[in-house]
C-alpha cells in the first residue's frame, strides 16, 4: 500500500433483515483496517433491490454496529463530503454510467421480457443469458440500429447488460488469496440497470465506490465469482487505475466444517447467529441475537476478530485497541473458519471475569429488573457480583447464580438430601445454630474454620455436611464459597434458612 495513499474502507449491507454474524465480521476488519491505517470507514447502505427491502432493517444494522462499537466516520446517520450514503439517493448517478457503457460498445439493451426469459429457461434448464445466445435474443446486438430506435423511443422496458467479452482471461491480486483469475467465456451478461432505472449490485458498487475513493474493499468470500464483472466495468468506465484493492474474506463455517453457517444452522444447533434479535416485520417470527443472550459487546468482537484472523501468537483474548493496533491483511487465514459456540462463550465468560463491576453494572441491573427486583442496594449488588462473576458465561446469568443473596430460595433440592439424612445430621445442625446464634465475628474467614472444627467434634466427614448446609442457604448445589455466602447473607439470614430447611430435611 502506497503512503500517500488515504485509506477509505466501506461496509455496504442490504437492508433486508438481521444482520448474520459474518456481516459484522465484515464491518469489523473494515474498521480495524481503516483504524490501524489512520482511515476512514464508511457505512454504505445498498437499498437498490426495493423488492427485497425490510422495514426498519437500516436501523437494526445501526444499532448493531453502534452494539459492537464499530462506529462509522460517514454513514445516512452521519453524512460527509461523499453522499448520499443510500444507493436508492444516488438513482440518477446510475443510468449516465450504464448508457456510457453501451456507447462505448461494452453493455447493450436487452427487451426481453420476463415471461421470455421464463419460456428460455424452460427450453434450457441452464439458462443463461450470454455470448453464447444473446444474438438469438430480443436485444441491441440482436436488433437493427433503427429497430432499437423505436423500441427505445416508444418507451419499451428494458434493462441494460454488460457484453461479456467472449474469450478472455480477466485477472487481479487478491490481499489475501493472491492472484485470482477468472475466464469471461464462462460468465453471463449480468443486468446492470434494471428496467425501474434502479442499478443492480454490480453496477452500483462500481460506481459508488468510485464516487467515495474507496481505496481498499473487504467482503465475504461468497462475493467472488462478481469479481470479474466488476474488474471488467472499472476498465470498461477507464477508472482501472483507480480500482480498490480487494481481499475476499474466507467464509464462517458450520460447526463441522461443512458449509457457510446459515441461520437454519444457529436454530437447528440451539446458538445465535444474528448480532442481536431480529423481528421479522412480515412473519413476526424472532430470530435470537448474541446482545440478548447475554454477550458482552468487547466479547463478542473479539471472538469475530480472531475467526479467521491471528496475530501469530498464542494470544486470544484481545481488546478492540489490541486488535486495531495488531490487525493485518496478511494474517488473515485463506481457508474458511469453523464457528464454535462453546468457544465463543468462552470468550464472553473470559471478557465478564476481566470487566470492572462498572462497567458490567448495567447488565446487572438489568438482569435484577428482569426479575422483578426493582429496589436495589448498590453496594450489596457490587459485593455479589464481585463474588460470582467468575461463574457467569452470559451476563444474564447474574440473576440465576445469585438470586438466593436478594430472595429466600423458592425451591430446595430436598432430594439430594433426604436419602443420607439422618438424626445425627439433625443434632449437628441445631448444635451449629446454637453457635451462629453466640457468633459475633461474622466473616468467612472466621466462620468457616468454627464450621469445620465443629465437623471434627461430630466424627462425620466434612462432604456429608457441607453439601446439606449449601443447600440450605442457596437451594441447590451450586455458588460460589459456602462461607463467603454465609458472610454475605447475615447472621440472621443464615439462621432462619438453616432453621427451615432442618424442617424440610427430617
Amino acid at each position: 500500500m502506497s503512503s500517500q495513499q488515504k485509506v477509505r474502507v466501506r461496509f455496504a449491507p442490504s437492508p433486508t433483515g438481521g444482520l448474520h454474524l459474518g456481516g459484522v465480521r465484515t464491518a469489523l476488519f473494515n474498521y480495524l483496517f481503516a483504524r490501524h491505517h489512520q482511515g476512514e470507514f464508511i457505512l454504505r447502505i445498498e437499498d437498490t433491490d426495493q423488492t427485497r427491502f425490510v422495514a426498519g432493517a437500516e436501523e437494526y444494522i445501526n444499532e448493531c454496529l453502534a452494539w459492537c462499537g464499530i462506529s462509522p466516520d460517514e454513514s445516512p446517520a452521519k453524512p460527509g463530503a461523499f453522499g448520499p450514503y443510500r444507493q436508492s439517493e444516488r438513482k440518477p448517478s446510475y443510468r449516465q454510467y450504464a448508457e456510457q457503457l453501451v456507447a462505448n460498445g461494452y453493455a447493450y439493451y436487452a427487451f426481453d421480457t420476463a415471461e421470455e426469459l421464463d419460456q428460455q429457461r424452460k427450453l434450457q434448464p441452464n439458462f443463461r443469458y450470454s455470448h453464447e445466445n444473446r444474438m438469438s435474443l430480443r436485444n441491441s446486438l440482436s436488433l437493427s440500429e433503427a429497430e432499437t430506435k423505436a423500441l427505445l423511443d416508444e418507451g419499451v422496458a428494458h434493462t441494460i447488460r454488460i457484453k461479456m467479452p467472449e474469450d478472455e482471461v480477466v485477472s487481479f491480486e487478491d490481499m489475501i488469496r493472491g492472484r485470482v483469475s477468472f475466464e469471461t467465456k464462462l460468465i453471463d451478461d449480468k443486468v446492470l440497470l434494471k428496467a425501474d432505472g434502479m442499478p443492480t449490485y454490480h453496477l452500483a458498487v462500481v460506481v459508488d465506490d468510485k464516487a467515495m475513493e474507496i481505496s481498499h474493499i473487504f467482503r465475504g468470500e461468497e462475493w467472488l465469482p462478481s469479481a470479474p464483472v466488476h474488474l471488467l466495468l472499472w476498465e470498461y468506465l477507464g477508472w482501472k487505475d483507480q480500482m480498490p484493492q480487494w481481499a475476499h474474506l474466507p467464509l464462517i463455517l458450520k460447526p463441522d466444517g461443512n458449509g457457510k453457517l446459515s441461520k437454519r444452522d444457529g436454530d437447528r444447533l440451539g446458538f445465535p447467529v444474528y448480532a442481536m434479535n431480529w423481528t421479522d416485520p412480515k412473519t413476526g417470527d424472532l430470530t435470537k441475537g448474541f446482545r440478548e443472550l447475554g454477550f458482552l459487546p468487547k466479547a463478542f468482537v473479539n471472538m469475530l476478530g480472531v475467526l479467521g484472523w491471528n496475530d501469530g501468537t498464542d494470544q486470544e483474548l484481545f481488546s478492540v485497541d489490541e486488535l486495531i493496533s495488531k490487525f493485518s491483511v496478511e494474517r488473515i487465514s485463506k481457508s474458511g473458519a469453523k464457528f464454535d459456540f462453546e468457544k465463543a462463550k468462552w470468550f464472553n465468560h473470559e471478557w465478564i471475569k476481566k470487566s470492572d463491576n462498572e462497567d458490567l453494572m448495567p447488565y446487572i441491573k438489568k438482569a435484577l429488573a428482569n426479575a422483578g427486583v426493582l429496589e436495589i442496594n448498590l453496594d450489596r449488588v457490587n459485593t455479589v457480583l464481585s463474588v460470582v462473576k467468575e461463574r457467569l458465561t452470559y451476563v444474564s446469568d447474574f440473576w440465576g447464580q445469585a438470586s438466593f443473596f436478594f430472595e429466600e430460595p423458592k425451591e430446595y433440592d430436598v432430594d439430594a438430601v433426604k436419602p443420607k439424612w439422618n438424626a445425627d445430621k439433625t443434632v449437628f445442625f441445631e448444635n451449629m445454630l446454637a453457635e451462629f446464634e453466640k457468633q459475633e465475628d461474622w466473616t468467612a474467614s472466621t466462620l468457616e474454620p468454627l464450621f469445620k472444627s465443629k465437623v471434627a467434634e461430630s466424627g462425620m466427614k466434612i462432604g456429608e455436611l457441607m453439601m446439606p448446609y449449601r443447600i440450605m442457604l442457596v437451594g441447590g448445589k451450586f455458588g460460589p464459597d459456602v462461607f463467603v455466602i454465609t458472610e454475605l447473607l447475615g447472621k440472621e439470614t443464615v439462621i432462619i434458612r438453616v432453621k427451615k430447611a432442618l424442617e424440610l430435611f427430617k
